[in-house]
């Protein structure tokens, strides 16, 4: 399988689902296969084969469904948890090229670039499973989706009520979020990339901020390539899906030039 004809995989954050990337894949094209797939424990995705389910688990499992796909090495594009992960296979020599978008794994166990990112979606989780029951007719209200997603898109607004309140949906339905939200585990250093990699950081990134987060990552991946995405919050995907889908482009056809 050759650079040019292997297949782009996408993966999603934490407590979210592969449906994330579906306004992303249009804009993909068609010159390329594209697998979209949900992590193991999330909703969708394979049941946890045990807890504490750990990173690692997740990746080997995704190395499991690529295997069942006969597809040894693919183009990855991830965003957060999905890009922790993405940068792992490619360590692993599964990926052919790299785009990770407000990766996760980029912090200090122990200090504010980690504890805050955690305590954040740890709050996230409470309240969406406090008031699931309203979040339904929360969502119709564009200004509700704006205020309600904040944390992690600028303008969750532009997605429809149905799209937002399947967003609080997986969150809830996540059986391991509280498993990798306690993880210690972190990216160790790159410092000779298996792949090219490209890091596209969300410029208003409230849960993994670029000016803490995003300055780790150069430090460990010091020849990897840094991009900043404009005006879009941690999940791009909501915000500007045409963007994302760019970005991705650009990364591989960068590759392949």
């Amino acid at each position: 399988m050759t650079a040019t004809d292997a297949p782009l995989l996408l993966l999603h954050g934490v407590m979210m689902s592969e449906t994330v990337w579906d306004e992303v894949i249009p804009a993909l094209g068609d010159r390329r296969e594209v697998i979209a797939m949900t992590a193991m424990g999330h909703r969708g995705g394979p049941p946890a084969t045990r807890h504490p389910t750990r990173v690692e688990d997740l990746i080997d499992d995704v190395e499991r469904r690529l295997d069942d796909l006969a597809v040894p090495r693919a183009h990855i594009a991830g965003n957060s948890l999905g890009g922790w992960m993405s940068i792992e296979l490619a360590r692993r020599g599964r990926a052919v090229t790299v785009c990770a978008i407000s990766p996760a794994g980029f912090w200090d166990t122990g200090a504010a670039s980690n504890h805050d990112a955690t305590a954040r979606l740890r709050r996230e989780v409470a309240l969406a499973r406090v008031g699931r029951h309203l979040a339904a007719p929360a969502m119709r209200v564009p200004l509700l989706r704006r205020t309600l997603l904040r944390n992690i898109a600028d303008h969750g607004d532009r997605i429809t009520a149905a799209q937002a309140t399947k967003i609080v949906g997986d969150l809830t339905a996540c059986a391991v979020s509280t498993d990798l939200l306690s993880t210690r585990a972190q990216i160790a250093p790159l410092r000779a990339l298996p792949c090219p990699i490209t890091v596209a950081w969300a410029e208003h990134d409230r849960i993994f901020p670029p000016s803490v987060n995003g300055v780790i990552a150069r430090l460990r991946l010091p020849d990897a390539r840094f991009v900043v995405l404009s005006g879009v919050g941690h999940v791009p995907m909501i915000d500007d899906p045409a963007l994302v889908a760019a970005t991705i482009l650009e990364s591989i056809e960068r590759a392949d030039s």
